[in-house]
């Protein structure tokens, strides 16, 4: 992987103006020495979406999206922070080192883009075959199914062929290696028949990457055969485990959540209906890789698994991986149809769209799935269904999350809050629920408990204090050189507000400052959102220049006491008495302070 210097990412920043990359896909309109539009992240109908040309910044009072130009890319075309460097970089026009390959590695890449050649023009030969007249068959099969030639095209279904060797021979004679079909995982190999085709008399579903590039295929069989539905085998560009079929158009939807079903064709059908958020597994299990893969572009997830057996347990098994990856997920219910291509024909988009407004929350989902193997009319079978919603509800790390599901549960099941507690609690000390380092715990007494939110409540507001510090910063370098006078980055918390400190001094000190290049040294998506949100924070209205320097005397003073606080508090080795008089001389020094702009 190439190294891209600071020095170069900055050029290349700097050398695409965020107002024309973002204007070249969002709708923006200028108002004072701003610009608004619509969020491309998120859906709204008043624009909420700013950008600021003297800042070089972007942020959404909607969603919180933000940060910088590169940013902006990442997080619009779904690219990691090389992808996104190299496409700024080809639009600015500036050359990228690149980073030398061993023969190995060039013969390595060069076969995948053989591989990728091959399964592309294999998918172009199956969607020629399926509108002739050997294709009718397939054909029919997807009319029938209600898909118009529009949606067929767009997603390059195809029909396989009925020769046992037909689409072997077409590759062999547009150039391909028997090597480069079999890696391909387009072929079957046989002493009897040699090289016979893999797919034999099947609709064809091009399985695509998130670029859109063909990797594999499924395929549904016409007629009785067995297996219905056949996938590619695993290849070197395919991987079913981190890969999902509908993504490559899914990743772009500016929906605030992706819905998982089970089938390509379910896919396809809500796509064709406007639900171009649907997803699907390839032909497996829903797995980890996939709830990371999707972590990537939602935060939020809906299950529209099939309403029966199968489909209820496919749904549990996908609810705790979501949970894990940190996915909040909701489960949607189909009844009276089985899934939702049955269902969109049944009732239409519009109820199909009320379902997903509706769906159910995940863990009241797992709740009332657990409840039918219980006979709730037996006293027995009602306290055994109650032990396990308290070990469930004991599960959950937050705390307040927890003490409100505590609430509705009890409500819900119709059981008394003060009994569920007890229970959910002696689940807790039983260890009846995995434990987990740095949570809340169940066993702590309130006082601990009160503790505990008197100090959350004095570091929420420190970081207050900090961020509107930084914030003040950014706009005004006369406040910088003001407070950098008495505080350091050292002096800010651990966390985002002192790696922001230490981008914006480092700045300010080189004569290089930009709020821009701030975002820089932010890769997580989290963090980069929550910087944006602190450089764009509205300044509450300081009229005067008395009550602007009460105002940065009274912030420079609270943080550097904190960090006192903290120094005081360390074990460094330093010899505790001399540590406690330099404190206590520090601390006399800050109330000194009066600080003049």
């Amino acid at each position: 992987m190439p190294y891209y210097s600071e020095d170069l990412i900055e050029k290349i920043r700097s050398s695409n103006d965020i107002v024309d990359v973002i204007g070249s896909v969002v709708r923006l309109k200028r108002s004072g020495s701003n610009y608004f539009g619509l969020c491309p992240f998120h859906n709204e109908k008043t624009g909420s979406f700013c950008v600021t040309p003297s800042k070089q910044i972007y942020y959404c009072f909607g969603c919180g999206a933000g940060g910088n130009v590169i940013s902006f890319v990442m997080e619009y075309e779904h690219y990691g922070f090389q992808e996104a460097i190299k496409f700024l970089g080809e639009r600015a026009g500036i050359a990228l080192p690149e980073a030398e390959a061993t023969e190995e590695e060039k013969r390595g890449a060069w076969h995948k883009k053989r591989i990728l050649e091959c399964l592309k023009t294999c998918a172009v030969f199956y969607y020629k075959r399926l509108y002739q007249p050997e294709g009718k068959i397939g054909l029919e099969y997807l009319k029938k199914r209600g898909l118009s030639d529009e949606t067929i095209k767009n997603f390059g279904l195809g029909y396989s062929g009925k020769g046992y060797d037909q689409a072997v021979k077409y590759l062999k004679s547009k150039g391909y290696t028997d090597q480069e079909i079999i890696d391909a995982g387009l072929c079957t190999i046989s002493e009897k028949h040699g090289m016979s085709d893999r797919f034999f008399n099947r609709v064809m579903f091009p399985i695509m990457d998130i670029n859109s590039k063909v990797i594999g295929f499924g395929g549904r069989v016409m007629g009785d055969g067995e297996p219905k539905y056949l996938n590619s085998p695993e290849t070197p560009v395919f991987d079913k485990s981190h890969n999902m079929y509908g993504l490559n158009v899914a990743r772009r939807s500016n929906k605030g959540y992706r819905i998982v079903c089970e089938g390509y064709m379910d896919v396809i059908s809500m796509h064709q209906a406007g639900f171009t958020e649907a997803v699907a597994s390839l032909g497996t299990a829903f797995t980890s890789g996939h709830a990371n893969l999707l972590r990537r572009y939602t935060k939020d997830v809906r299950l529209t698994y099939d309403s029966d057996n199968a489909g209820q347990k496919a749904a549990m098994r996908a609810i705790p991986i979501c949970r894990s990856a940190g996915l909040h997920t909701k489960v949607i219910h189909m009844d009276p149809y089985k899934d939702p291509d049955e269902f969109i024909k049944g009732l239409g988009a519009e109820e199909f769209q009320k379902r997903i407004d509706e769906a159910e929350n995940s863990f009241y989902f797992e709740l009332s799935y657990a409840q039918k193997s219980y006979d709730m009319s037996d006293p027995e079978g009602r306290t055994a269904f109650q032990e396990e919603v308290a070990k469930k509800l004991a599960s959950i790390e937050d705390e307040l999350q927890r003490d409100n599901y505590i609430q509705a549960v009890a409500a819900k099941y119709s059981i008394r809050e003060e009994v569920l507690r007890r229970a959910v609690a002696l689940a807790a000390e039983r260890g009846d629920f995995e434990e987990r380092e740095g949570r809340y715990s169940l066993a702590g007494n309130r006082d601990s408990y009160e503790e505990g939110s008197k100090k959350k409540e004095e570091v929420d507001g420190l970081i207050k204090a900090e961020s509107y510090l930084l914030t003040w910063m950014t706009d005004e370098e006369e406040v910088y050189k003001a407070a950098s006078g008495y505080i350091e980055p050292s002096d800010f918390s651990e966390g985002i507000t002192k790696r922001m400190a230490e981008a914006i001094f480092e700045g300010y000190r080189s004569g290089n400052f930009s709020p821009a290049d701030i975002l820089t040294h932010f890769t997580e998506e989290d963090l980069v959102k929550e910087a944006s949100r602190i450089i764009n924070t509205p300044l509450d209205g300081l009229e005067s220049v008395s009550e602007k320097e009460k105002a940065l005397t009274d912030l420079v003073i609270r943080i550097k006491t904190a960090s006192l606080d903290r120094l005081k508090n360390a074990d460094d080795g330093t010899d505790p008495l001399k540590k406690a008089k330099e404190i206590r001389k520090a601390m006399d020094e800050l109330k000194k302070i009066r600080i003049t702009l």
